[in-house]
């Protein structure tokens, strides 16, 4: 496993390797925060996690930014499917996403059960201590301003 020495590690890892052991033909899973930095990473050898990071914070960020300007809201989890497998970003709160990497052979039914509870407790982790009362969370992780709207998005013309 790969790690980012000021996260809390030991704890984010924990949950890598539980998802590991629970969740049938699971390739990999990577944190990374909001902004694409490897936070902790379970990967085979021949995957590298700093790759797997910043792409799937640009896959997220895109992914909010399209919801946001189809007048969507609450923008959970992103599914990738493609000949070789699934991937799936999960927002893990306003500071990081989780993404799990899957063989053909897994039912995204189950990775979804054992992923998305397992986002929630990392975003837990990842969120300060302190959290400025302008900014409060939503269900899917994503930080609204304190009226409840979200932050601006820019809009596509």
């Amino acid at each position: 496993m790969h790690s980012h020495p000021e996260s809390p590690s030991s704890d984010i890892e924990a949950h890598l390797s539980g998802l590991r052991q629970r969740v049938p033909h699971l390739v990999g899973a990577v944190v990374a925060s909001s902004d694409g930095l490897l936070i902790a990473a379970d990967l085979p050898e021949t995957i590298e996690p700093t790759g797997i990071a910043a792409l799937a914070a640009a896959q997220l960020s895109l992914s909010l930014t399209f919801v946001a300007t189809t007048h969507g809201s609450n923008l959970h989890e992103v599914t990738i499917d493609s000949g070789g497998g699934h991937v799936v970003v999960y927002a893990a709160g306003p500071a990081g996403l989780l993404t799990v990497l899957t063989d053909t052979d897994a039912v995204l039914g189950r990775v979804h059960l054992e992923a998305r509870p397992a986002a929630r407790a990392i975003a837990n982790l990842l969120t300060p201590a302190f959290v400025p009362a302008e900014v409060m969370m939503t269900g899917s992780g994503f930080a609204l301003t304190s009226n409840g709207s979200r932050p601006e998005v820019p809009k596509i013309h």
